[in-house]
């Protein structure tokens, strides 16, 4: 008898943490697919030297910007790095990106993104303004606007 509970309160166990896990991840998938920007996102930037990029917006109001890094013949530059948050309808943020001469690996330029973007379900439409610094934060290139969209990452 105290095996057959002990078996017992182990299934039930195991099965509340499985619930746990399954009904937690569809939870989190769900939230992620709501109005806000959180998750991952296939952005399209019509005017970058590589128009096909990635962004993760996390909870936490940091985000991550990347493309491929032959995008650009000239230049080498990193993953982006920035923060975000919601105003209203709208989701303003900035992402700092660094650039290298791809034949010396000499610094180029800091590159400070910032945008604005509305999300509409699995969707986004905005706008960025780049400018890109030298080492003594003197403007060398832009301020350069651009539209921009996105279309969420989902599960199958």
């Amino acid at each position: 008898m105290r095996k057959t509970l002990l078996f017992a309160a182990a299934f039930t166990i195991l099965g509340v943490l499985i619930g746990i896990l399954f009904f937690g991840g569809a939870y989190a998938g769900a939230e992620a697919r709501g109005s806000g920007p959180v998750g991952v996102w296939f952005a399209i930037f019509p005017d970058a030297p590589f128009k096909y990029h990635m962004i993760v917006f996390n909870s936490d109001g940091t985000m991550q910007q990347a493309n491929p890094d032959a995008g650009d013949a000239h230049t080498s530059d990193s993953d982006g790095m920035g923060i975000w948050t919601r105003e209203g309808n709208s989701v303003k943020g900035k992402f700092v990106e660094i650039t290298a001469d791809r034949t010396t690996r000499a610094f180029v330029s800091r590159g400070e993104i910032a945008f604005e973007i509305t999300v509409n379900g699995d969707v986004f439409t905005g706008r960025a303004t780049g400018k890109f610094y030298d080492l003594d934060n003197k403007v060398v290139v832009g301020p350069i606007q651009t539209a921009f969209n996105g279309s969420r990452v989902t599960l199958p």
